[in-house]
């Protein structure tokens, strides 16, 4: 029967544990000099070891030959039935399932039953901030005035949850996810014992998608040696089982976003695309190389959090949306909207200084008459390529903008352009001022029609709006007849 590596590779001793050296060396301390606390509540993200080091304190807590140092010996048959899951003074409840006030009650009257095998009985109570409040009340009790040979471990991953209550009266210890050097040690172990090797590049890679949970670090690399078949784990190997962008591909998008080449911008998200990769993984992994670069002083610091708070505010804004190109589109126009703002301010300040104020006297022009325009559809369907094109020379983000966008007829010297229902986010943008404006001004320019507007529709929605009037009313009349 196949065991995993996590199960195989769990620590039997303090030693073997994988950082949080501060909270095993006081432990070992207190099982030293035999001075353990009644209730311990274990708080941190999950996959750091605190179920772990619950059972160690188990093991240490009933070891017939405890060593000088707080260690259990793993000799004695105390130590043996813990390791190999059947000792029954060790009782573990996951709370997410056993967390109503009965099953509290229930613990609460085995509780003063003595151990059968060992010296204590270590209860552990897993994700105990599932508990209930009731349950909550009724531990309580218990925690204040425990049986000599009772010990308690809540275990948790959101402190926040804990009654304050339940926190005063346990000796709290929290967990911080493993730094890369600790996950490094501990996988390096691992491979050792296997007669695995694995590139330095590697670990870095791991260490981003587990999160700092060693746990989780450990899953990966058993991933990765499956895919790997024997040979030697490669950074290749690692991205395509993780389904993670090839460092080389962020580097050349990086390089052409520090540039701000829009077009080679353009061809460089567009050829991703074509290559199958998942756009908003790709940025979400750009974010992650920023954050890298900045720490090892490769960018620059403000425009490197600027593009990593940029890439969250928009994928954030439209997480909904489905066409994830396109919000890759708006990702990039945003980011070098924001670099270029700085210089956008310097020469709108100087030419305020420069230019001279206006005559108050000055004559203003008359409003002038407004007459229809003898433009066509026809005329406009058949040169919005070259609009487009026009619209991309000024700003590129009108390439992401007016995709799926379509002039669909003129009314009243409106053009009307229709957008499809999913692209509802991408005419939003377009109505806001700063694009309207310029667009129509383009497109009067273009057709040499002062009298121009542009209006933008979603296929579909004012028959959407007026099916929901409809009901709306419907639901009324039959109200005011009596009907349900």
């Amino acid at each position: 029967m196949h065991i995993t590596l996590y199960r195989k590779y769990r620590p039997s001793s303090f030693s073997e544990v994988s950082g949080e050296n501060e909270i095993v060396k006081s432990l070992k301390l207190s099982l030293k000099n035999k001075s353990m606390a009644h209730a311990y509540l274990f708080s941190g993200p999950r996959g750091v070891g605190k179920t772990t080091i619950a059972r160690l304190i188990a093991k240490g807590v009933n070891c017939l030959n405890l060593k000088e140092t707080g260690e259990p010996c793993n000799e004695c048959k105390n130590c043996k039935a813990i390791n190999e899951g059947r000792f029954s003074d060790l009782i573990e409840i996951d709370a997410a399932s056993n967390r109503s006030i009965d099953e509290i009650r229930s613990l609460k009257e085995k509780i003063n039953y003595q151990p059968v095998e060992g010296l204590k009985k270590v209860y552990i109570i897993d994700e105990a901030h599932m508990l209930t409040k009731e349950a909550f009340n009724a531990l309580l009790k218990t925690l204040e005035e425990p049986p000599s040979h009772v010990i308690f471990i809540l275990a948790t991953t959101e402190l926040d949850k804990i009654l304050p209550t339940i926190i005063s009266r346990c000796q709290r210890y929290d967990f911080k996810p493993l730094d890369l050097e600790e996950m490094k040690s501990g996988l390096e172990h691992i491979l050792k014992e296997e007669k695995l090797s694995m590139t330095d590049d590697v670990y870095p890679v791991i260490y981003e998608n587990a999160s700092g949970s060693m746990r989780d670090s450990i899953s990966i690399l058993e991933r990765l040696i499956v895919t790997a078949n024997g040979k030697e784990i490669d950074l290749k190997i690692a991205e395509e089982t993780l389904g993670i962008t090839p460092s080389s591909r962020i580097k050349i998008f990086l390089n052409k976003l520090l540039n701000e080449n829009e077009y080679d911008i353009i061809n460089e998200l567009e050829n991703l695309a074509n290559d199958s990769f998942d756009i908003e993984l790709f940025f979400k992994d750009l974010a992650k190389y920023c954050k890298n670069t900045i720490i090892k002083k490769e960018i620059d610091i403000d425009k490197g959090l600027k593009i990593i708070s940029t890439i969250y505010d928009v994928i954030g804004k439209f997480k909904f949306e489905d066409d994830k190109k396109l919000v890759g589109y708006v990702i990039v126009a945003e980011i070098l909207s924001n670099t270029k703002q700085t210089v956008v301010k310097v020469v709108t300040t100087a030419q305020t200084n420069v230019n001279p104020p206006t005559s108050s006297t000055e004559e203003k022009p008359k409003d002038k008459e407004k007459v229809n325009i003898k433009l066509t559809i026809s005329d406009v369907k058949n040169n919005w390529n070259s609009i487009l094109a026009e619209a991309n020379n000024k700003r590129f983000s009108y390439k992401a903008f007016l995709m799926g966008a379509n002039p669909v007829r003129i009314e009243d010297n409106n053009l009307y352009i229709n957008y499809d229902k999913k692209y509802s986010f991408a005419k939003d943008l377009m109505e806001t001022p700063e694009y309207s404006q310029e667009f129509t001004k383009i497109v009067k320019s273009f057709f040499n029609e002062d009298d121009l507007e542009i209006k933008y529709e979603v296929v579909g929605q004012k028959k959407e709006e007026e099916n929901k009037n409809s009901e709306f009313f419907q639901k009324i009349e039959n109200y005011f007849k009596g009907e349900n």
